[in-house]
């Protein structure tokens, strides 16, 4: 009887084997590449926001400087004593700020030019009222340029959000809104000294500073209403409401005062409303830079939020790559070791086949035919060496 052999196993073969790594190379690439990409993006916006919030920093410690330069151009154009000492201690102030992020923020150049303006100023002063109002304004111009290459190179220009960019806009217009205030309200001091011969060329000067004093106000409340409205701050609306009511109606005071012409000027009303706007502005701007920074800082922790995300999934990934290569390899080592065990137990041509050995342990005789039969023609077998 036959003994059907077992079928044999059928070898995998060189692109069976490799084709599961391929697999899961396949599989970590785009995992891969999507968290550098993630990681990349996270950290240019963490670099943005982190600049900006220097930038914030820089336009906190102008501000100081700001007011206190228009007080002191004002003082000189009314031939006042000028308080040396509040505009010295704010530019020591932004001094100390410049020196540590200046480099960084590339303002050293313009702050140098601008702390050698003022210095000269307060160390002696212009003695004329109109080379003090020319002197200040060339002063006050430097540091509107300063503002500017803050924002700029702090990147708060370019900010990707609505509320914070609206935000940091409005605190551009104040900056420019007080400075152009305190010069139509010191032009119009000078107005009142100057010649008759010179009315003309006073009334469009008025005329063009009460234009410089309108537009950035109007624009400040134009952004503030966007920011309010795109920012899920529920501290932004209220926190500045009061302070730009009380700018807006000392804005609209100093325009309408400052629309009579010549000797008719009402230059204490128009000094009065001055003094309310620089006030209100003095208490608006840091709630603006305040809200600005606010809304940076919970930006870095969405973005680290976002970063850690990423790491977890990364991990993840990484894991979950690791097992099924680790059940690859595994499946791999188990074919290998089947197949090796197959080639050790095969029957090569050499091996003898298996026999049935005799009952007694004796050899089994080789049967012959005794030719003794029972009928003719019949064949009896029996052993060979059987007698006859």
């Amino acid at each position: 009887m036959t003994v059907p052999a077992p079928p044999a196993r059928r070898r995998p073969t060189a692109v069976g084997r490799v084709l599961p790594l391929l697999l899961l190379v396949a599989l970590l690439a785009p995992m891969a590449l999507l968290f550098v990409q993630t990681w990349r993006s996270t950290s240019d916006d963490r670099e943005l926001a982190d600049r900006e919030r220097l930038g914030v920093e820089y336009l906190r410690a102008l501000a100081p400087v700001t007011h206190a330069l228009a007080d002191a151009q004002s003082a000189a154009v009314a031939a006042r004593p000028v308080n040396s000492a509040a505009l010295t201690r704010a530019v020591e102030a932004a001094a100390s700020v410049d020196a540590r992020i200046g480099d960084e923020l590339r303002t050293e150049e313009r702050w140098a030019g601008l702390r050698a303006k003022i210095e000269a100023l307060s160390a002696r002063g212009p003695a004329d009222p109109e080379a003090a109002f020319t002197a200040y304004g060339e002063a006050a111009d430097l540091l509107l340029a300063l503002h500017n290459k803050v924002r700029e190179t702090s990147g708060l220009v370019r900010d990707p959000r609505p509320d914070s960019f609206f935000l940091q806009h409005a605190a551009r217009g104040l900056s420019e809104g007080v400075v152009a205030a305190g010069r139509l309200a010191d032009l119009a001091v000078l107005a009142d000294r100057r010649p008759a011969a010179d009315r003309n060329r006073t009334t469009a000067e008025i005329a063009a500073l009460r234009v410089a004093v309108l537009t950035p106000a109007g624009d400040l409340v134009t952004d503030l209403r966007a920011a309010v409205d795109n920012s899920e701050s529920a501290d932004l609306g209220p926190s500045v409401l009061t302070p730009l009511d009380t700018y807006q109606r000392a804005i609209e005071a100093l325009a309408a005062h400052s629309a009579s012409t010549g000797r008719d000027i009402a230059v204490s009303e128009i000094v009065g409303a001055r003094v309310d706007a620089q006030s209100a502005a003095r208490q608006l701007q840091p709630v603006l830079l305040d809200e600005l920074d606010a809304l940076l800082v919970e930006r870095l922790d969405e973005l680290s939020l976002d970063r850690w995300l990423a790491v977890a999934a990364g991990v993840l990934a990484i894991l979950l790559w690791a097992a099924l290569g680790a059940m690859w390899l595994a499946a791999a080592r188990r074919s290998t070791r089947e197949t090796e065990h197959e080639h050790d137990g095969a029957v090569g041509p050499e091996d003898t086949p298996w026999q049935p050995a005799a009952i007694g342990g004796a050899e089994p005789r080789e049967l012959q035919p005794t030719g003794a039969g029972r009928g003719p023609g019949s064949t009896q077998w029996g052993p060979a060496d059987a007698a006859h």
